[in-house]
């Protein structure tokens, strides 16, 4: 097995050594607009950067995986049905929250294969000649991974329908009545697309990938082997109940429980003696500010608000937005999820309000409902 290879960001725009060489220079119109480029012109693909951190972290083998079993099984059976018959892996789809592992998925998929892994994203693809250098570089049996593959324009989201089903790229040659199309052919390869929100993916784009995965939050006993694990690789000194106090104040997210992880090690070679005790983790999150439910201020001021002003709702989201001085999509895609995975607010159709268990979690008095505004949440028309 040949070694797998990430491409990175170059200095220089132009064709890397390390990939394979594009097709001769032809002028093509890409955009209908008059947009005229060389083929093999374009510049290279710009990869994003990522956290150090949380590349140490990560697991390289599908083996190496805590939690999403059904789904590394699935993978696992896709990988070696691949092998066997030596095509490429089918274009699949990971969808769910944000730090679940999706790109970690990515990896460790290029990893087994011992493949080329190219890494972009939506908004990068702007327009169509901005995904060119991925077709063109793109390897026998390598892997391109879009991120935030739902805010592709609609123009790109086309151009790769042929791409996805027979490898192939069209091209536009020449402008006016001149203009003539030609069918220009690619390595096959993988597409592997990454999403937090599936319904904003048109359907034919969503149905042209053969797998589909949903990833689900994690269990605080999968949390807690992640920090530990994690731990080992970082050689920081941490107990089981440490681990657990972690893994539960992490909503489920490892990408959350590692951020827990790094600042408590680092509270602890600040403050202790660097070995992660109970205690420790303890002070280190209330300094945080993240109470042992894993809500934080911004979550309980929400809660706060909601009740406190607001008698407990309903009322909708921009005036808690106007009230705490908020951006409204700051509270309804950071906020307000974990607070509904958690029951402590639910949604109506005349807006937000709070739980019985929101009242306890803030140690007040849930109010008194009688059964007919618990039914129909509205007060009664007629005694």
């Amino acid at each position: 097995m040949r070694e797998p290879k990430i491409t990175g960001p170059s200095k220089r725009a132009g064709r890397s050594r390390s990939q394979p060489p594009v097709a001769p220079a032809r002028a093509v119109d890409l955009e209908g607009e008059g947009l005229d480029a060389e083929v093999d012109g374009l510049p290279e693909p710009v990869v994003p950067k990522t956290d150090p951190f949380d590349e140490k972290l990560r697991p390289t083998r599908l083996h190496e995986i805590i939690g999403q079993r059904k789904v590394a099984e699935r993978l696992g059976i896709a990988l070696e049905a691949a092998r066997r018959r030596g095509d490429p892996l089918p274009h699949i789809l990971f969808d769910g929250p944000p730090g679940l592992g999706k790109t970690t998925f990515a990896n460790v998929l290029h990893n087994e294969l011992g493949v080329e892994l190219h890494v972009t994203s939506g908004p990068a693809l702007d327009k169509k000649m901005d995904v060119m250098p991925y077709l063109t570089n793109a390897s026998e049996g390598s892997i391109l991974f879009i991120d935030e593959i739902h805010r592709l324009p609609k123009t790109v989201e086309e151009f790769i329908y042929p791409v996805m089903e027979d490898f192939r790229v069209d091209v536009v040659l020449g402008e006016g009545i001149s203009a003539r199309t030609i069918n220009l052919p690619l390595k096959r390869f993988t597409i592997i697309g990454a999403t937090t929100r599936s319904g904003m993916l048109s359907a034919p784009l969503r149905d042209r990938f053969h797998l589909h995965e949903h990833l689900e939050f994690y269990e605080v006993e999968e949390l807690a082997r992640i920090v530990s694990i994690n731990a080992r690789k970082l050689k920081t000194e941490i107990d089981d109940e440490s681990a657990l106090e972690l893994a539960r104040r992490s909503r489920g997210t490892p990408r959350l429980a590692n951020a827990r992880l790094r600042w408590v090690r680092d509270f602890a070679l600040a403050r202790a003696d660097g070995a992660i005790t109970l205690e420790v983790a303890r002070a280190a999150l209330t300094m945080q500010e993240i109470d042992a439910e894993g809500l934080d201020k911004q979550d309980r001021r929400y809660l706060e608000t909601l009740i406190k002003v607001f008698q407990g709702g309903p009322t909708g989201v921009e005036a808690l937005a106007a009230t705490m001085n908020v951006p409204v999509d700051t509270l309804a895609d950071e906020v307000e999820p974990y607070l509904l995975r958690r029951h402590l607010i639910i949604r109506t159709p005349r807006g937000r309000k709070a739980t019985i268990e929101g009242y306890r979690l803030l140690g007040l008095p849930a109010p008194l409902l009688d059964e007919d505004s618990m039914l129909f949440d509205q007060p009664r028309l007629f005694t």
